[in-house]
């Protein structure tokens, strides 16, 4: 993980997260919020999930601390504040990763996992490779849940992204 490929990350997410959450906005809040045994159970579930880690990934590496109860805590019931929330978020992610330095990369950062419970100190560019990493995993599982529900979210590819191929 080098910083030119944590902001291509950045811009991807970015990317994604607008494509899908323009998609989502299209379906009822019933339909979001159905149970459809994923899991985190739902649509509207899958994508608090994404902000939920996500802040609690971006607040470890500001050091700023993102408090959690639990990985499936609910931040927002309301999507359109959920969809906000995901602009700041993202737009925060692509202003850290402009800032990045090849030297941070390779420092260490210690943090207490929400999972393990215990403090681990890896080094930066591992962990900012599992933030990147778990975005697309539940991406991945968002995906599957529009497709079910017979939905075209578009091309997800990220060579296809405007910019990177012609850039």
């Amino acid at each position: 993980m080098r910083t030119e490929h944590a902001r291509l990350l950045a811009a991807y997410n970015a990317w994604m997260n607008e494509k899908l959450y323009a998609v989502c906005a299209a379906i009822p809040d019933e339909e979001r919020k159905r149970d459809r045994r994923a899991f985190f159970r739902s649509i509207h579930g899958t994508l608090n999930h994404l902000l939920l880690a996500d802040s609690v990934w971006l607040g470890r590496f500001e050091g700023k601390p993102f408090a959690i109860r639990s990985l499936d805590q609910e931040l927002y019931a309301d999507f359109d504040e959920l969809r906000a929330q995901r602009r700041e978020v993202d737009a925060r992610i692509v202003r850290w990763t402009d800032g990045l330095t090849e030297a941070a990369l390779d420092a260490e950062l210690t943090f207490t996992s929400a999972i393990t419970k215990r403090t681990h100190t890896p080094t930066l560019w591992k962990v900012v490779a599992h933030f990147f990493n778990h975005q697309t995993h539940h991406r991945g599982q968002l995906t599957t849940l529009l497709s079910q529900a017979g939905i075209d979210y578009g091309v997800t590819d990220l060579f296809l992204m405007p910019g990177v191929i012609d850039a």
